[in-house]
Order: structure tokens, then C-alpha cells, then sequence
């Protein structure tokens, strides 16, 4: 049975929904698209994955190119199985939430062994790094629609990222001024241990 396929997989197939092409050609494509946005692309990654595809059969070798001196180019297309597969796999990375586990998580449990100066710093640079990113966004956005004229159903992923990084900026804004505020507390760098007896029940052991 063939593994998942991954998503740079699923960007070459996508890809191959609407011809056949060599991964030159691909690479050009996703660079313009800005498909780097979502999915690491790297040309031996993406050579590896193609090859990949084709040992599975959702992938075929349909013709060779070859222009004045330069390497041959192999062109490629989708195969039934292939299609096949696409759709099972966009099917259930749509309906089922991933696991996944972002950096930003393991840093935040880490705030207080960093203490005040040196989380505050840097948080404030992560929200400096963030809104960059989300003007950045936006100016591809209005590259799609306006030049491109793309309709809104080719660029969910872009909508969705920049909802996603927005949702982030406004949190770590908020962490920053409570953290300031003393709202939250930092504890002296240790690490706190649940105590599942209340004052209450406290106060009475000791009059007991």
C-alpha cells in the first residue's frame, strides 16, 4: 500500500490536473503561484516526489523534450490512479483536522524559565515578523484578484493563512499587554505544580 501522499504530492498532482509537464515546468508554476507559501518546495524534493509518484502509478512518463543543448526534459501526467488517489487524499485532508504541532506552542510553555525582559523582546519582535507577513499577504492577494482575476475558489489557502496569521497577531498582542500589565504573572523562572487542595480545605486541616 503507498504512503500518504504528502502535500508537495498533492501540488504536483494538482499541477497535473491541468497537463501534462516536467518538473521544471512545475517548479515555475508553483514559484508563481507562491505554492511555497503552503508547501516546502525544493527542486531535489520535488524531483525525489516525482519520482515517487511515478513508482506508485499515479504518475507516468508521456514524452521526452529535448531543447537545443540543454538535458533532456521528461514530461509527465497524471494516471487514472493517480486521480484517484488525488481525490481520496484531498477528501480527507479537508474533512479531518490534522495533528500538527507548531514551534510557537513550545515556546510558549517556555516563557517563564526566559523571564520578562527576554520574552517580552521577542515577542514583540514576533508581532513586528507577523504584521509584515500579513501586509505581504494581502499585497499577493490583491495580485491575484486584480491582476490575475482570479476568482475567491482558487485562493482559500491564501484567505485562510492570512486569517490564521491575523487570529496569531491579535493573541501574541494581547499576551503582550497582559504579560506588561501583570495580568499574567510571571512565577521566578519555576515551573508551578497543580495543588488540588483548595484554601479552603487548607484552613480547615490546620483548625482540625
Amino acid at each position: 500500500m503507498a504512503a500518504k501522499l504528502t502535500p508537495l504530492a498533492m501540488a504536483v498532482l494538482e499541477l497535473l490536473h491541468e497537463r501534462p509537464m516536467h518538473p521544471y515546468e512545475m517548479a515555475q508554476l508553483m514559484r508563481e503561484r507562491f505554492v511555497s507559501a503552503r508547501v516546502k518546495v525544493k527542486a531535489g524534493s520535488l524531483y525525489h516526489t516525482v519520482d515517487r509518484l511515478v513508482r506508485n502509478g499515479f504518475v507516468e512518463v508521456v514524452e521526452t523534450q529535448r531543447d537545443g543543448k540543454r538535458p533532456e526534459r521528461t514530461v509527465y501526467a497524471m494516471t487514472e490512479a493517480g486521480r484517484d488517489e488525488f481525490v481520496d487524499r484531498a477528501q480527507d485532508m479537508l474533512a479531518t483536522p490534522a495533528e500538527e504541532y507548531p514551534e510557537y506552542l513550545s515556546a510558549l510553555a517556555v516563557i517563564d524559565e526566559l523571564g520578562p525582559e527576554m520574552s517580552l523582546t521577542h515577542l514583540k519582535h514576533r508581532v513586528l515578523r507577523l504584521q509584515a507577513a500579513i501586509a505581504s499577504d494581502q499585497v499577493v492577494l490583491e495580485n491575484l484578484v486584480d491582476e490575475h482575476k482570479l476568482p475567491e475558489i482558487y485562493w482559500l489557502e491564501w484567505s485562510y493563512a492570512t486569517a490564521r496569521r491575523a487570529f496569531e497577531l491579535e493573541w501574541t498582542q494581547k499576551l503582550v499587554e497582559d504579560l506588561e500589565s501583570g495580568r499574567i504573572r510571571f512565577q521566578g523562572h519555576c515551573t508551578p505544580h497543580l495543588n488540588l487542595v483548595t484554601e479552603d480545605d487548607s484552613d480547615e486541616r490546620k483548625t482540625s
